[in-house]
């Protein structure tokens, strides 16, 4: 090995840990020490409350935390928070709000809202056997070993909602999930969700052990694999969409709103038949959908896990947004399956994310799931708009062109020419390097 390992790295100083690992794999330079430390917030309460968001913290990592104003959803005006390094999404987004203002704005509808977990076991039993015990003994049971755990969360309106026993044993051998589905409120549920399954396992466990309908044989072969809850949320869903008459797509591009929606819809089914492009397709909704997530201080992970899956329930991957120009009306849609939360987690203590959901007008569960669909059908629709009409790089170019600047050592003078100098041209990495020779004289 190139390094040597460490015990206890975990036990050290903040600052302990920074002298080893720049000791370690840093050959001891001051300059790596000096960047770690100016991204420290000078607030030590502040600094401290970041550190312990996680482990093992040595540092802040920032993102750009940007707006988009002129959302128009529901009826409500609002300006959308969102967090995301990416050039051009945020100025994608606010495009499009501003494109559908005049036009309604974004309608949403929360189809449903339940989340799933599971708890997996393993049992060498006949499978009709397991199923009376689970449907006369074990589901009550179930819901009586967890009235502590829900006791709260039912009074706020929410709870278990089912629980069912699945046979797996046609895919695994003696494989059975307790497959229970929850209302979590306003919070995303994830440990009120693990803690009803691991009570569910202790309670499998126990009520078989002391069940007459099993032998001991198949007592002793029952084992509980894992409780979890699942990030797979197809029941959990909200609609955003947008829609006008067909005359009403006038765009600035030159083409008539008649070839616009024509063009529009073929990218959309292009998307819903070619994985390919399916896969770039959903990652712009995907922009627009973590950005706000990550400034509410929800689980990017989670959401981008069960976009995916659901973009791929029926075997194939497929577009998550949908487009239809009959009887001369544009429609444009998108059903998107996400589990979020504005209670518990980091929405009461990171500042930010404070700030976040007070812009947003303090909302609810189900009023961030609208805001986040719309906010991925809105970055899907500025795409595909650029797409079917200047092509994507002329904006996103344009965007990434202080990047390139910057990269260059710039001054504010020179990159005030670079953006008047490109204004009715096409931004290229290499006419940036052409003409920043020039104008140094190299």
């Amino acid at each position: 090995m190139n390094h040597k390992p460490i015990e206890g790295f975990s036990k050290l100083p903040k600052q302990g840990k920074i002298d080893w690992l720049v000791n370690e794999y840093l050959e001891g330079n001051q300059e790596y020490q000096n960047i770690l430390k100016q991204y420290w917030n000078e607030d030590a309460d502040l600094q401290k409350l970041h550190e312990e968001f996680s482990e093992n913290t040595i540092s802040n990592f920032y993102m750009p935390y940007g707006i988009a104003p002129n959302f128009l959803i529901d009826g409500k005006l609002l300006a959308l928070p969102m967090a995301v390094e990416e050039s051009s999404v945020v100025a994608a987004a606010s495009k499009a709000a501003k494109f559908w203002i005049d036009k309604g704005g974004f309608k949403t509808t929360i189809i449903n809202t339940e989340k799933l977990g599971h708890t997996h076991f393993i049992f060498n039993v006949e499978s009709h056997k397991l199923l009376h015990f689970f449907n006369f003994s074990l589901k009550k049971k179930l819901l009586e070993a967890t009235e502590d755990i829900t006791a709260n969360m039912r009074k706020r309106g929410g709870g278990i909602l089912n629980i069912s026993l699945v046979d797996k044993t046609a895919e695994m051998p003696n494989y059975y999930q307790l497959k229970a589905s929850f209302d979590t409120v306003d919070s995303m549920g994830a440990n009120f969700i693990n803690s009803c399954l691991e009570q569910f396992g202790k309670t499998l466990r126990q009520e078989v052990a002391t069940s007459e309908d099993f032998t001991q044989d198949e007592k002793n072969s029952l084992q509980i694999v894992m409780n979890i809850l699942s990030n797979f949320t197809p029941d959990c869903i909200v609609r955003a969409e947008v829609s006008c008459k067909m005359e009403d797509l006038k765009d600035d591009s030159g083409i008539s709103p008649e070839e616009f929606a024509s063009k529009f819809k073929q990218a959309v089914t292009i998307a819903e038949i070619e994985p390919y492009r399916a896969t770039t397709h959903n990652k712009g909704v995907m922009n627009g959908v973590d950005a706000v997530v990550i400034a509410t201080g929800n689980d990017f992970r989670a959401t981008e896990a069960c976009a995916h899956a659901y973009a791929a329930r029926d075997g194939k991957y497929r577009s998550l947004t949908h487009c239809t120009t009959d009887n001369g009306v544009f429609r444009f849609w998108i059903d998107l399956p996400i589990s979020v939360g504005v209670v518990g987690g980091l929405t009461n203590l990171h500042p930010l994310v404070k700030f976040s959901l007070a812009l947003l007008g303090k909302p609810s569960a189900q009023e961030l799931m609208s805001i986040l669909a719309v906010s991925g059908l809105a970055q899907n629709f500025a795409a595909l708009r650029s797409l079917v009409t200047t092509g994507i790089q002329k904006g996103h170019m344009k965007m990434h062109l202080l990047n390139i600047l910057n990269q260059l050592g710039a001054t504010e003078e020179e990159k005030q020419h670079f953006v008047t100098y490109f204004k009715d041209k096409t931004v290229s990495h290499h006419e940036v390097i052409n003409e920043f020779n020039r104008m140094r004289g190299n």
